[in-house]
């Protein structure tokens, strides 16, 4: 086998060397597999096991659980994405402005959908792309509902300043985190782009939140509060849809 040419290549290459028949491989194995030079494998090895990719057991490598949660993470946001496509499509209609889904990765917000018309604001939300979780409403709606050990971790680090409204002090934050628990929608006003606001809800699945719906506009045309309850109404029809599809 000729061994592929960049460093990306060649450890997707010791990836798909494995297989249900042949769970463990020896180093030599998949040099010879994969037609890398012996080193060459013995360093990608290591730096996979570091990444959790690959784990040492006797008798050589195997693939790791991380590998498998990476699988889970990719099925479970396809399947979030399906299930809330049609709801966001309907929360669009009935606002006229930009809708967003979002998951929280680490201290960020990543948008798995986002869908607006000629009259969209101005954002710097894009489909695939991310924000600081702080700095917009679908982003403290998450943080809301995150693990308190990691709330207090991001309370205490630096806080990005976005915009000249980004909220960086913890005290202020930790404040619209709680008043966002207890109203069940956060707001946002120009922290994430000047002449910005936005309305978010948590997508809760049994005692889950595994996500959050918001809809944007601009100032002078788009007032959050008045949005707020048809967000959080289509938020929990994504939520029941999803509990609905994960009963056997």
């Amino acid at each position: 086998m000729t061994a592929p040419h960049t460093v990306l290549g060649r450890a997707v290459s010791l990836l798909r060397t494995f297989s249900f028949e042949e769970p463990v491989l020896t180093l030599s194995e998949l040099s010879r597999r994969t037609g890398l030079h012996k080193a060459t494998a013995h360093r990608l090895c290591r730096e996979l096991v570091e990444h959790r990719l690959l784990d040492r057991v006797p008798g050589g490598y195997r693939l790791s659980r991380g590998l498998f949660e990476l699988g889970m993470r990719a099925s479970t946001e396809r399947t979030l994405t399906e299930v809330a496509l049609p709801f966001l499509q309907d929360l669009y209609e009935r606002t006229h402005e930009t809708v967003h889904l979002g998951v929280r990765e680490g201290s960020d917000v990543v948008y798995l959908l986002k869908i607006g018309g000629h009259r969209q604001a101005r954002s710097p939300s894009r489909t695939g792309g991310r924000m600081p979780l702080h700095a917009t409403a679908i982003g403290k709606m998450l943080l809301a509902h995150a693990d308190p050990g990691d709330v207090a971790s991001l309370l205490t680090g630096p806080l990005e300043r976005v915009t000249a409204h980004t909220v960086t002090a913890p005290g202020i934050l930790h404040r619209q985190l709680e008043r966002a628990l207890d109203e069940g929608v956060a707001f946002e006003h120009e922290e994430s782009a000047p002449g910005l606001t936005c309305v978010a809800a948590p997508v809760t699945v049994g005692e889950d939140v595994v996500a959050a719906v918001s809809a944007a506009g601009p100032l002078g045309r788009f007032w959050p509060a008045r949005h707020a309850v048809v967000v959080r109404a289509v938020a929990a029809a994504i939520g029941a849809a999803l509990a609905r599809r994960s009963t056997p």
